[in-house]
């Protein structure tokens, strides 16, 4: 007794067919993983260097102690234009110095804005930048706000006796 077995054509074109697919989907998930992971490398850049430029601009601020109230008011938007590399410059010069390079180092942000004023506990240090690249302009730090920028704020207090 002989029993002919049917044979299955193009099941393995389908076989073929679906495991392509799946291959597809989990190469789509890894390149939005990887888009992702770029994205938030950047945004991690960025909130370093601008907790690195608010320090820095503490810095600043404690080494030149007589001319600590005045610092109040500096903003980054504004044009600065000392140079005290080549000469001596007084403390009041040295002031605009340090707010005109905060300003250039704060320009690498992306809408990189710089504020000092001054706060109930001290001076208020305030970094702002367009961590979402959306273009946003303001000068507040609301996250829910659109237009608002991310912010970073650092308060430096006057020492006793200063």
């Amino acid at each position: 007794m002989l029993t002919h077995k049917r044979s299955q054509r193009g099941m393995t074109l389908v076989e073929a067919m679906i495991a392509l697919l799946v291959i597809s989907v989990g190469l789509l998930g890894i390149a939005s993983l990887q888009l992702t992971a770029m994205n938030q490398n950047t945004s991690s850049l960025n909130h370093s260097q601008a907790v690195w430029y608010a320090y820095n601009m503490s810095d600043r601020i404690r080494a030149n102690m007589p001319e600590y109230d005045n610092y109040d008011g500096i903003d980054t938007d504004n044009s600065y234009s000392q140079n005290c590399n080549s000469s001596r410059c007084s403390a009041a010069q040295l002031r605009v110095a340090d707010a005109e390079e905060w300003a250039n180092m704060i320009g690498s942000l992306p809408g990189g804005r710089g504020m000092i004023d001054n706060g109930n506990d001290g001076l208020e240090i305030t970094v702002m930048w367009d961590d979402d690249g959306t273009g946003a302009t303001g000068t507040g730090c609301d996250p829910t706000n659109a237009n608002d920028l991310t912010c970073y704020t650092l308060v430096v207090a006057e020492q006793p006796g200063a």
